[in-house]
């Protein structure tokens, strides 16, 4: 399928690896001009060459602490005028929640919601003036459902999906649209550095912990990072207009849920 966003420009933060590599890859290879995000300057650089050779789009790295003005700013210097924004960030550290203090609190919160929000603040009005635009925010199945040590990220995820919700509404008139995409069990390093910490609270070995993981998961696998990059391509894409202020679960089954 064409998706319609050929030449179109697109800031991916948090692209350096994980699933927000595999989007940078998605929409690179739909065309656009794709601004890769990450705080690792040389990885950063070695991944963005080649998805350029790989692709033949054009890929514009910038290294920077996107929770930063300083961060913030490098980025829309390189990309006055996105089309699309994906806003994306690890998430805190796995943590029983009695762990949590008020700073963790905090910095928590700045990277998973207040970041997200000061990205599209300075995005959307010229979306809007455009008459196109897509953002796309990389959130969490733990928005829906408990998950052990994600107290914190749960948290500042869900702020961040209730304070969109009218706003992705106020804009729709635009061809502008704004929506989230819930992981649940993708193999990334993230992914497995959860694993490592679940599996030493419950004292089991990390291969037993991944076993029972996605036994809990009715696909019976972890997801492949490259699905998730097509999917949100395709929300970013012309075909996606009609989709606004929604909240896509990409996790092979896991919230058992009918609606």
């Amino acid at each position: 399928m064409d998706l319609g966003i050929s030449g179109r420009k697109a800031i991916v933060c948090g692209s350096s690896r994980g699933l927000g590599r595999a989007i940078a890859g998605s929409l690179a290879r739909a065309g656009c001009v794709v601004v890769m995000n990450g705080i690792d300057a040389g990885k950063l650089a070695e991944r963005a060459e080649a998805l350029a050779r790989e692709t033949g789009a054009q890929v514009i790295p910038v290294a920077a602490d996107v929770t930063t003005r300083d961060g913030q700013d490098a980025l829309f210097a390189a990309c006055p005028e996105p089309d699309i924004l994906i806003t994306n960030a690890g998430g805190p550290p796995f943590k029983d929640f009695r762990e949590i203090d008020r700073e963790a609190m905090l910095k928590g919160v700045t990277a998973n919601m207040v970041t997200p929000i000061e990205l599209i603040q300075r995005s959307v009005d010229g979306m809007v003036e455009r008459r196109f635009g897509r953002i796309v925010n990389i959130t969490s199945v733990s928005v829906k459902m408990p998950i052990f040590g994600l107290d914190l990220s749960s948290g500042a995820r869900a702020g961040l999906t209730a304070f969109l919700a009218g706003v992705s509404r106020s804009v729709a008139h635009a061809n502008v649209t704004i929506n989230n995409i819930l992981p649940g069990y993708f193999d990334t390093d993230r992914y497995r550095a959860g694993i490592d910490a679940t599996a030493k609270a419950q004292g089991k070995s990390h291969d037993a912990m991944h076993a029972e993981r996605v036994a809990t998961v009715p696909a019976r696998r972890a997801g492949d990072p490259a699905e998730f990059g097509d999917a949100a391509a395709f929300l970013c894409s012309a075909r996606a207009g009609y989709i606004t202020g929604q909240n896509l679960l990409l996790d092979g089954g896991l919230y058992q849920a009918s609606f």
